[in-house]
């Protein structure tokens, strides 16, 4: 090695040496440990069973959500019907029923139609003194070939007291004090319903806006419907009483 040659000491020079060399072996290894660390880690990041082991992890499915607890869902529907209405009106007798309409028929399923009714009108006796009560009895038929439902109550038949000639109409069932009464029956063909109506001797007007009269003596006709199906007229008469 070349003596070192100065001023100085050979000590101081070969001091520097001797530190110069140190410097430079840790410098070696500090690179050669960088390099060594970073093949690990190059090494770490493409080993197959870290791989598999992220895959697995990131394909794991994710817990299910907590579903609500009963008290966070809507309450269900109440299956009460509200009270009130019918005749009383509203906020009344909930247990009243409501008064049928002239329409109920539009509700019944497979209606018997007008067109294929027979409506006849009878009377119990020909003639009738002043005060008597006639007594109608409506025959309603199924004409059809087909069993079918329909409504042979009050609420749906109306007599009528008509002049002998038809013109003037002087009585109606459903004037004074209609009968709402339904009565829905299935009528088989040629089924017969038949019901009674009895007529006061009296005049009458619709809502009974009128005063009502007795019948004079006379001849009269009177027909039956059913819906808005009409009977033949029939005739019958009304005498004055017996003198005593």
């Amino acid at each position: 090695m070349i003596e070192p040659q100065g001023p100085l000491p050979p000590e101081v020079y070969w001091r520097r040496r001797l530190l110069a060399i140190v410097g430079a072996v840790v410098a070696v290894i500090v690179v050669i440990a960088l390099i060594v660390w970073a093949g690990s880690s190059s090494d770490e990041g493409s080993d197959p069973a870290n791989a598999a082991a992220t895959d697995s992890a990131s394909q794991t499915p994710k817990a299910p959500a907590p579903a609500p607890s009963s008290s966070s869902q809507a309450p269900a529907p109440s299956s009460q019907a509200p009270s009130g209405g019918g005749e009383q009106g509203e906020g009344g007798d909930p247990s009243a029923p409501p008064a049928p309409s002239r329409d109920a028929a539009a509700s019944i399923e497979n209606p018997c139609t007008d067109q294929s009714l027979s409506v006849v009108l009878y009377t119990d006796k020909p003639t009738y003194t002043q005060g008597d009560q006639p007594v109608f009895t409506i025959v309603t038929t199924n004409g059809s070939l087909a069993a079918c439902n329909r409504d042979v109550g009050k609420n749906a038949q109306n007599v009528i007291i008509r002049s002998l000639d038809g013109a003037r109409t002087l009585w109606s069932a459903q004037d004074c004090a209609p009968d709402k009464a339904v009565n829905v029956q299935l009528l088989q063909p040629g089924q017969q319903v038949s019901d009674d109506t009895t007529w006061s001797g009296t005049t009458s007007s619709p809502g009974c806006k009128k005063p009502r009269q007795q019948i004079p003596a006379g001849a009269y006709q009177a027909i039956a419907k059913v819906g808005e199906k009409e009977s033949a007229p029939i005739t019958f008469n009304v005498v004055k009483p017996a003198q005593q």
